[in-house]
């Protein structure tokens, strides 16, 4: 079985992820590119009996009714996203991980939302907005 591992800049949060990923993507959405401060933030999405907090505590914010954020308190490396419509998955960033070279995305979302100077993959899936299970 694969193991991903990954944490926020500080190292007060550490987490795992068991198996293969849902889905990895670039999202190009406002609500992504706000919480990160980036014009876009990479994910992917496993389900929740796959995720295993090894240290530290997430802190949360509900930045939609539906959407679920999560960071680090002390240093606010921005980490997960829930959405109530998918309650038994966890989107991770994918920047996060210690190697996120080895999950690439595999499209990217929200391409509509794309600030114009934001850089694209020309050789990935564009969506206008989300696709199932895409992240952001």
């Amino acid at each position: 079985m694969q193991f991903f591992e990954g944490g926020c800049l500080c190292g007060s949060i550490r987490y795992r992820v068991a198996g293969v990923p849902r889905s990895s993507s670039v999202c190009f959405c406002r609500s992504c590119r706000l919480a990160s401060g980036a014009p876009s933030v990479a994910w992917f999405v496993v389900g929740k009996s796959q995720f295993t907090l090894l240290g530290g505590r997430f802190a949360t914010f509900q930045s939609s009714s539906p959407v679920t954020r999560s960071f680090c308190a002390r240093c606010g490396t921005s980490l997960a996203y829930e959405h109530a419509d998918d309650p038994g998955a966890i989107e991770l960033t994918t920047a996060a991980l210690d190697d996120p070279n080895h999950l690439p995305p595999s499209k990217e979302i929200w391409h509509s939302h794309r600030v114009s100077w934001a850089a694209s993959d020309l050789t990935l899936p564009h969506f206008s907005q989300e696709s199932a299970g895409a992240g952001g």
